[in-house]
């Protein structure tokens, strides 16, 4: 008999944006493929998080405080929840955001960490730099690249984002990339040469940043990063 792949395209939505803050998951999409079509064996809750959503967060996916108060806390579906996933590859897009906060979920119950419940876990992202670099490569600047419909993309949403990277998971690893040429606006550098004297100035004070602004700083980095699915161009300098 023919070994069947199955591979599971997971998608979450949080309270804030990191586990470390006491930040939870609200919302689990998953999209099931059997040798790479879909199969409609999909799993999709709301959870209870048991806390109010930043307000950063909030923006991003709606789900309110009240909307999740009658949802299932993550202790209720987690035995489903693994059931579904065991064995699977994962996709996730920015994979490092959704299984920190799976491991978080999954240590408050003691049972080990996410990957230990999968075979492997396959970033979309660090798949996307490698084909499109220096390119953006967030979900929706994908869908637009693959030609993938998300016009119905108002807030982000579990399913819905898993829905379509399902879509962009396929294009991306279908093996058409060589016979595409890749049109984008040419990107032109231009090094100006100044002397050292030029940038100095005796007015000029450095203050290196504190620890708290750093951390600040990585916050803000680090919401960019989940709004866009990709890391910010912050990053990138």
């Amino acid at each position: 008999m023919e070994q069947q792949l199955r591979q599971i395209v997971l998608d979450t939505e949080t309270t804030g944006l990191s586990p470390r803050d006491g930040n939870r998951i609200i919302e689990i999409g998953c999209v099931e493929l059997i040798n790479r079509k879909l199969t409609g064996n999909n799993f999709h809750q709301y959870i209870n998080p048991e806390r109010d959503s930043e307000e950063g967060a909030l923006a991003v996916h709606g789900l309110t405080t009240e909307f999740l108060s009658d949802k299932p806390k993550f202790a209720e579906i987690s035995q489903a929840f693994c059931e579904y996933i065991r064995g699977a590859e994962v996709v996730i897009h920015n994979a490092p955001f959704d299984v920190a906060f799976l491991n978080a979920e999954f240590a408050r119950l003691e049972l080990g960490s996410f990957t230990d419940h999968v075979s492997h876990v396959t970033d979309t992202l660090v798949q996307a730099k490698e084909l499109h670099p220096g390119k953006r490569n967030s979900l929706d600047a994908l869908c637009d690249r693959y030609e993938i419909s998300n016009s119905h993309r108002k807030l982000h949403g579990a399913l819905l984002d898993a829905e379509l990277l399902a879509d962009v998971f396929l294009a991306m690893s279908r093996g058409q990339n060589s016979f595409a040429i890749d049109i984008e606006e040419e990107v032109v550098q231009v090094v100006v040469d100044l002397p050292v004297e030029a940038l100095a100035s005796d007015d000029m004070v450095c203050v290196a940043a504190d620890a708290l602004e750093l951390d600040e700083h990585e916050k803000l980095l680090a919401g960019l990063d989940k709004q866009g699915k990709q890391d910010c161009l912050w990053r990138l300098q």
